[in-house]
């Protein structure tokens, strides 16, 4: 039977690294709702983004995206899941997106990208239930979060028109 959630210190020498970054550093680790702390630990990534221009933002946000395809693939499979709970790269991508379809609309617009974000991640509705499943297995980890990230930003983006009036 498959190990499940291997400490990144049993895990071979060269996964080490993709292991750290498909944890965001620790935050998948944590008992009690690892993707909403893979969520809150994406938030001061997004700051510094958003502190250094549009440009910079979706670059960083495209990487983080690219990163999380190789980093989960390699965890996944080193931990012999097909999408470990510990693996929350996913949710950094979606919070990034979300949270960036937003920026220069407020703190409040921000935070509400953010819930909505969580809220499509956890109910999966249609499309986002779908995609999951996708191959390889890396890119099926997170294209359902990078959906739900774009749909939770577009629709907080739509609501939060009014409160720029």
């Amino acid at each position: 039977m498959p190990d499940t959630e291997s400490p990144a210190r049993e895990l071979p020498k060269q996964d080490r690294a993709s292991h750290l970054l498909a944890t965001w550093f620790g935050c998948g680790s944590s008992p009690i709702a690892p993707g909403t702390m893979g969520s809150l630990g994406a938030i001061p990534l997004h700051l510094v983004l958003r502190s250094l221009g549009p440009g910079a933002y979706l670059f960083g946000t495209l990487a983080v995206v690219g990163v999380g395809i190789w980093a989960s693939e390699r965890t996944a499979e080193a931990l012999q899941q097909e999408d470990p709970q510990s693996v929350v790269i996913d949710e950094v991508a979606g919070t990034l997106i979300a949270m960036g379809l937003c920026r220069g609309r407020g703190i409040r617009a921000e935070l509400l990208a953010l819930l909505l974000f969580r809220v499509f991640d956890v109910l999966k509705p249609g499309i986002i239930d779908k995609v999951q499943h996708a191959k390889p297995p890396g890119f099926g980890i997170m294209i359902d979060d990078v959906l739900a990230g774009v749909l939770g930003g577009a629709l907080a983006r739509a609501v939060t028109v009014r409160w720029l009036r």
